[in-house]
């Protein structure tokens, strides 16, 4: 190759010049200012950049407290809590910020430990078990109050809640299981009075999965129970519109002995379930009531006729009086 020993040569020359410490000391403090000033410069962008995987920042997180409680040996499970105050707590944990972001409050554990405490009212410390990587700060509150009850279960049978139908319906429904147990704290269990479903619309012939609301003897729905099931499966089983009338409730009248001075017809009108040629002939329903001097309230009998149904039943309410008889008129006086 062309030039081929004098490549060589320099190259040798080159390398004895670098095992020469004046060459090497001469080459370094070449350009010192400059060197020195992009080294500087690269360090404070790495300081930079690595800052917030390396600094530890602190993060809230509110976290639902547990209840563990393994009095008598008998586990978890034979006795039950309420009125926790709070239910859960505020706890604050240290650490990189990348682990912070990862975690949820489901990730830490805020304990009250209630073994051995009688049943009533405590006030227990609060433990947190903070995930790796991480350190607790602080927690608020430090101590969580509530009630150790005998764990009930009751079972209770299902109500049916569903939206009004429309007058010219009679529709029919069926509910699969017709029996739910309320489980929880004996002190609440026992102001459950009724398991509902919640209110629903169900089309005729469809379906609907609903859940079950636990109510107190005012309708109001009970917190802090369990219903299992939680839901169940409501069949709606008619087909859709009956032919359904709704006529006036027409009272007869009393016996010529009595007069009716007041009279309320609750309600003053019913509907009638009939065929339709039957239903277009009926105007009104006649109903018999057993009259008698005096203010009272009454069952009234309908009367419908045959092959027709009257859905609702009727009362009166009247005020009758008696009608004086009157005295015969008097004879002819016969002279002596």
């Amino acid at each position: 190759m062309s030039g081929g020993p004098s490549v060589w040569r320099s190259g040798l020359e080159a390398g004895r010049r670098w095992t020469q410490p004046r060459y090497i000391w001469m080459r370094t403090v070449h350009n010192l200012g400059p060197k020195l000033l992009s080294l500087l410069i690269a360090l404070t962008l790495w300081f930079l950049a690595t800052s917030n995987r390396r600094a530890n920042v602190e993060q809230g997180f509110d976290v639902p407290v547990t209840v563990r409680d393994t009095t008598g040996g008998r586990g978890e499970g034979t006795r039950a809590f309420s009125d926790l105050n709070p239910a859960t707590v505020r706890v604050t944990l240290s650490g990189r910020p990348d682990r912070l972001r990862e975690l949820r409050p489901e990730s830490i554990e805020a304990i009250v430990d209630v073994t051995g405490e009688p049943e009533g009212s405590f006030s227990r410390p609060v433990t947190i078990t903070a995930p790796s990587g991480t350190t607790v700060s602080r927690r608020t509150p430090d101590r969580v109050q509530g009630f150790v009850d005998t764990q009930v279960v009751r079972t209770l049978p299902i109500t049916l809640s569903v939206t009004a139908p429309s007058e010219t319906s009679l529709p029919r429904y069926q509910v699969t299981p017709t029996d739910a147990s309320v489980s929880g704290p004996g002190r609440v269990v026992t102001t459950v009075q009724s398991v509902a479903t919640s209110p629903t619309t169900v089309l005729p012939g469809g379906e609907r999965e609903t859940h079950l609301i636990a109510l107190d003897a005012a309708g109001d729905p009970v917190e802090g129970v369990v219903l299992r099931p939680d839901t169940v499966t409501l069949r709606r089983l008619d087909t859709g519109i009956l032919p359904i009338k709704t006529l006036p409730v027409v009272l007869a009248s009393p016996p010529a002995t009595l007069r009716v001075t007041a009279v309320s017809v609750q309600p003053s009108a019913v509907r009638v379930v009939a065929a339709p040629e039957l239903l277009a002939r009926l105007r009104e329903v006649a109903g018999r009531v057993d009259y008698r001097a005096g203010t009272y309230t009454a069952p009234v009998t309908l009367s419908v006729p045959a092959g027709a149904q009257a859905l609702e039943s009727v009362s009166v309410r009247l005020t009758v009086k008696a009608v004086p008889t009157p005295l015969p008129a008097a004879g002819p006086t016969t002279p002596p």
